[in-house]
């Protein structure tokens, strides 16, 4: 149901290269979709996240379903080769809904996804959709009870007189079903359309964020929640600002970020208030004056803002540059990476078919030494943070095939174009890369583009 794991050739001693296994999400599931009239445009994927072991990972799509791909273990015959990751779980999160108040559609569209912490055998994940969100239960089953006294094999409910001894249920082996059980419903609690949610350390509590609000949920109580950040104006032609995303601090419970439309951050600490409203700390870049332009107000926007695993840095993607933050300096960034520069000369189409509006979203390797973000024609980037070095990837049907080591690609701005650069007025912007996680331990990537699903993984390793 899906193109083979490319198996990583043998590994020499040369630098980080990566190969690559592509997954169609149209692919997946044939009759699923068959039966659901799924579009092409429901097959777009909209979130991908490894769990915090990175045995599983999950992505969401535009049709409102999370495909749950699970690691397969390594085989004996070959232990130093990987385990493939493979179709483990699919199911409908979503569904699209109508707010007969506001006559307004809800779209099933998976907007994010985390994993918690696994504490038995079963996985649990949160979804959320533009209004609600969802706590899913994933567990296995590979038995089933037989030999009831009130009723018989079929489920059915037995006459009571045609009992004439008692049975002793007893467990029978039978093939392994994986099934995927809502357990939450966590509705109700945002006006406005949620674009992030995060599991706290605690892991009790969770927030979920929309463009004015933050809310805090407990993850046993469905009927109320916390508002702890309100930034709307009492009068709306006053809003200069909203919210774009939120991320809790990775080993403190009671800190947490979030971002802004105008380019800045803030660092709250649930302490302090009951609302948080005052912010701890406040990191913004200030602007040249020398490069102000009709779209710096666009392009300032930060579209995702992540913690690094140690919980001493922050990482913010805004529409051009990747910039990382010490938390205990808050008058500049540590350190700017210019992810797609040479589009600068192109805002002015990107903002008239919609591109300079799209939300980038940057990931951590899991020593915080590397950084990935994406941009168009189905590139994404990587940077060094040791050694400053970095390198354009293509995540592309066309150029890469399944076993192959990815070449580094480049861009060309102007005069003569070499024979292995692309030119910067041949890129695809319908192709994007907008969505990628990394594992937690090792080197594997995965990549969002379109309806495809890309797993790189590093030759060395």
């Amino acid at each position: 149901c899906m193109s083979p794991w490319s198996r990583p050739p043998p590994a020499d001693a040369g630098g980080t290269r990566w190969v690559l296994e592509e997954i169609d999400n149209r692919k997946i599931n044939n009759s699923f979709l068959r039966d659901h009239n799924y579009a092409t445009e429901a097959d777009i994927i909209s979130t991908v996240e490894f769990n915090s072991t990175g045995e599983l990972l999950a992505t969401g799509d535009k049709g409102g379903r999370v495909v749950v791909f699970q690691r397969e273990q390594e085989s004996k015959n070959q232990p130093h080769r990987r385990g493939e990751y493979n179709v483990y779980s699919t199911f409908q999160s979503h569904e699209p809904e109508f707010d007969y108040l506001k006559s307004l559609e809800i779209e099933e569209k998976i907007n994010k996804i985390r994993w918690l912490p696994q504490q038995n055998a079963a996985y649990f994940l949160l979804s959320t959709n533009d209004k609600t969100v969802k706590l899913w239960k994933i567990s296995e089953r590979d038995k089933r009870p037989e030999g009831y006294n009130l009723k018989d094999e079929d489920g059915r409910i037995r006459d009571p007189s045609t009992i004439t001894s008692l049975r002793v249920p007893v467990l029978r082996p039978m093939d392994l079903m994986v099934e995927a059980t809502p357990r939450r419903v966590f509705s109700n609690g945002h006006t406005y359309h949620i674009n992030s949610i995060s599991v706290n350390s605690d892991y009790e509590t969770y927030m979920s964020t929309d463009d004015l609000r933050i809310n805090l949920w407990h993850l046993e109580i469905t009927n109320r929640s916390f508002n702890i950040v309100d930034i709307k104006p009492a009068n709306m032609e006053e809003l200069t600002e909203v919210i774009t995303a939120a991320e809790f601090h990775p080993h403190q419970c009671n800190t947490f970020v979030y971002s802004s439309s105008k380019g800045s951050i803030r660092l709250c600490d649930m302490r302090a208030a009951a609302l948080c409203d005052n912010h701890s700390k406040f990191f913004e870049e200030p602007e040249d004056p020398s490069n102000r332009s009709f779209f710096s107000e666009i392009i300032s926007s930060i579209s995702d803002v992540k913690f690094s695993h140690s919980g001493r840095y922050l990482m913010t993607r805004d529409y051009l540059t990747v910039k990382v933050w010490d938390l205990n300096m808050e008058s500049k960034p540590l350190e700017t990476y210019q992810v797609h520069d040479y589009l600068r000369s192109k805002l002015c189409s990107l903002y008239e078919n919609d591109c300079i509006f799209d939300k980038f979203e940057c990931v951590w390797n899991g020593s915080d030494s590397v950084i990935m973000t994406g941009s168009y024609n189905n590139f994404f980037r990587m940077f060094d943070r040791n050694t400053k070095r970095d390198v354009t990837l293509e995540a592309s049907r066309e150029n890469s095939k399944p076993r192959a080591i990815l070449k580094p690609r480049k861009v060309c701005v102007g005069g003569k174009r070499r024979k292995d650069e692309i030119s910067v007025d041949s890129l695809d912007f319908s192709k994007k890369i907008l969505h990628t996680t990394w594992h937690p331990s090792e080197n594997i990537i995965a990549v969002a583009a379109t309806n495809n699903l890309y797993i790189f993984q590093d030759k060395v390793n």
